[in-house]
């Protein structure tokens, strides 16, 4: 109960003074002057005031409001290590039992530090979550934080406490703990494929590895690329190393170094550091030699020069060796074709060699077409671009460049209009699929007039003719690749001929393949980070590639299953907590991909320490302390305390708590009002008429 007496006055209070001011100077002054009955009038004005004064009893009923403990669990990845989530939740359990003890504590448990598809930041972020648990506490009733963590925070406030309560910070994880880790340095983020490339990087113990033996020694450090075994280093621990790699791929490249874990060391994930760089082709290098000039001539031309990441080297024979007119040499104004440079002593400096209608004339000594097809064999990529001279009597099938080609003409010149159509493989494979067009039947493209027929044709045909006969033939020959595509009627779609064709997607995508652009590989695993979610991406031509099998970074087997979401492409996805390196495997195949950001915060240091959230402890008047013992884990008591007390001791912990209420009703007992009033007034005014009368 809250006794208090307010004043309701009858009248207003200037009304109040006109009318017992003047009566309040005639009692005194009858005092002053030591009349009889003074004393007398002076209670019947004391009396006449209360009650014009009217005051009243008041008792208000309130109810105490309770004050807020935050209790704050480190839930990060961090906390994986060794018994440090047991030792959380088993803190986390012991002080809501021992705070339920306490009806003036309202507990608010949050939970921080776990990443999410839809946050991509690692740290571990304490004083946010702390933030948004008083986000709606007035400053009067908050009591205070208890923190759950292995000490490793990556938001603490500097300069000012975090809020005026208590800050406890309770410290998972072993006092002693030594940890050694792998970081880069500087990584570039671009690299030129088959250039050296420098990277450094840095091996660093923690405090507790400075006094062992190998404080200033050496370590051995794997170095993979993709995955795959590239070198192993030596490092000198503490300081910044080397690293000159060679980018073996076009587009992402995964570096992966790696040290051996130490003996008493509490984890070894961050003992793989990754760098991701994306590897940007030099300019490729494209030899097309036309045999003739002819109408889809420049075609070819214009596609390869309008590529900025080709080197274009064209010749055309104008001049065949059986055309003599007895024109002297000096005064011909033609380019002799350098054939010995350009297929003998520097044919191995060409990606790719196109055939653009050539055929057999003496140009090239029979003996060359043994080199072309050699470096073929080695890894080169060919393209014949074939017109009717490739039926003829002088085609180079007839040539020793027929070990590399893919098909034998047939002698047949098919000249009747088609539309070119993609097989049920071409549907499926990367170079062909999706075509602009292709969707329809008849498909959104223009005709073509002229197919060139062939015998037992090998690889892939992914493009068809009239009566289902082969048009775009792709080859695997060795290491290398054959394209042959079986029409010179391409330029009608670059004309623009019936609304035109894909004649830019075909082309390049053919170019690409046969210089083996990773994109268009036919059977390709891919697997990306985005977020905290794992996409895999399966490019097949089988109907049914089977799920994708995932090792994540901690080594647990996941299963993947892959659903086909367009003609030779399987995709999945799935949700991860975990950051890090995960191994994406499917049949032969395998990938890579880092999910999070790359050498995250998290992992950058893992020893549990007291020393980060002291400051801030120690400023809000809280404490920091560890809870780990022999027995398991040993909590502080908890002590309610007021104002400005000492908040902490050796072995208990204090929780400010608040004076704030709310009122929930009001009694008012008027103390003039009613018979009570009236009687004493007439009493006081009845003893003062009494004494004057006498």
């Amino acid at each position: 109960m809250n006794w208090s007496v307010s004043f309701e006055p009858l009248i207003s209070w200037i009304w109040l003074a006109v009318v017992l001011v003047p009566i309040a100077l005639l009692a005194l002054a009858g005092l002053f002057f030591r009349q009889r009955g003074a004393w007398v009038r002076l209670l019947a004005l004391a009396a006449l005031a209360l009650a014009l004064i009217n005051p009243v009893l008041m008792d208000e009923e309130r109810e105490p409001l309770k004050s807020v403990v935050a209790l704050v669990v480190d839930r990060s990845q961090s906390q994986d290590i060794g018994d440090r989530q047991a030792e959380t939740s088993a803190a986390v359990e012991g002080l809501q039992q021992r705070l339920a003890r306490f009806p003036q504590f309202e507990v608010r448990v949050v939970e921080a530090g776990r990443a999410n598809a839809a946050d991509e930041r690692t740290e571990t972020r304490l004083f946010g979550a702390l933030e948004s648990a008083f986000r709606d506490v007035p400053p009067s009733r908050v009591a205070g934080a208890i923190m759950v963590t292995d000490g490793q925070v990556h938001d603490v406030p500097t300069g000012a406490e975090p809020f005026n309560a208590p800050l406890h910070a309770l410290i998972t994880g072993d006092e002693g703990e030594k940890d050694r880790r792998i970081r880069f340095e500087n990584a570039p983020r671009f690299g030129i494929v088959g250039k050296p490339l420098q990277m450094s990087y840095r091996v660093i113990a923690s405090p507790q590895n400075q006094t062992g033996p190998n404080q200033n020694g050496q370590v051995e450090v794997r170095v993979l690329v993709n995955g795959e075994w590239v070198s192993t280093e030596r490092a000198t621990i503490g300081q910044q190393m080397l690293l000159d790699l060679i980018i073996p791929n076009a587009g992402r490249n995964i570096v992966e170094l790696s040290i051996p874990a130490e003996e008493g060391e509490i984890t070894d994930t961050n003992n793989r550091a990754v760098a991701i760089l994306d590897g940007i082709r030099e300019n490729l290098r494209v030899l097309l030699v036309s045999g003739e000039p002819h109408a889809g001539e420049r075609t070819w031309r214009n596609l390869l020069k309008s590529d900025a990441s080709v080197d274009l080297v064209h010749f055309t024979i104008l001049r065949p060796p059986e055309k003599q007119d007895g024109t002297p040499i000096n005064e011909l104004s033609l380019i002799a074709f350098p054939t010995r440079e350009l297929f003998v002593e520097k044919i191995d400096d060409f990606d790719l060699i196109i055939f653009d209608r050539y055929q057999h004339r003496d140009v090239l000594p029979i003996l060359y077409y043994d080199y072309i097809a050699e470096y073929v064999e080695k890894g080169g990529a060919l393209l014949i671009a074939a017109g009717p001279e490739y039926a003829g009597d002088q085609s180079i099938a007839r040539t020793p460049l027929m070990s590399a080609l893919p098909a034998m003409p047939s002698g047949q010149v098919i000249d009747q209009p088609f539309y070119p159509r993609l097989t049920d493989l071409g549907q499926r494979h990367p170079v062909t699929r999706g075509l602009e067009g292709s969707g329809s039947e008849p498909p959104h493209w223009s005709r073509w007039f002229r197919l060139i027929g062939i015998d037992r044709p090998e690889g892939e045909v992914v493009m068809k003719g009239p009566d289902d006969r082969p048009l775009l033939l792709l080859d695997r020959k060795g290491e290398g690749r054959v394209g042959m595509l079986l029409s010179d009627q391409g330029w009608l779609w670059a004309r623009g001929f019936e609304g035109g064709g894909p004649h830019v997607q075909l082309y390049r995508r053919m170019a690409h393949w046969l210089m083996k652009e990773p994109e268009l590989e036919e059977e390709r695993l891919i697997a990306n980070g985005r977020g905290m979610t794992l996409d895999v991406v399966r490019q097949t031509m089988s109907d049914d590639p089977g799920p994708a099998t995932v090792i994540s970074p901690s080594g647990q087997a996941i299963t993947i299953p892959l659903t086909n979401s367009q003609p030779g492409v399987f995709t999945g996805s799935m949700e991860v907590d975990e950051i890090g390196l995960y191994q994406v495997g499917n049949g032969d195949l395998s990938a890579l991909a880092h999910v999070g950001p790359v050498n995250a915060p998290e992992f950058a240091d893992t020893v549990s320490t007291e020393d980060v959230l002291r400051a801030p402890a120690e400023a809000s008047g809280g404490s920091v302390r560890r809870i780990a013992s022999l027995t398991g884990v040993s909590l502080p008591g908890i002590v309610p305390v007021r104002g400005s007390s000492n908040a902490s001791d050796n072995d208990w912990i204090g929780l400010r708590t608040t004076d704030d209420s709310v009122l929930k009703s009001v009694s008012r007992v008027p103390l003039f009002g009613g018979f009570f009033g009236l009687g004493v007034l007439l009493l006081a005014l009845g003893s003062m008429w009494y004494r004057e009368g006498r």
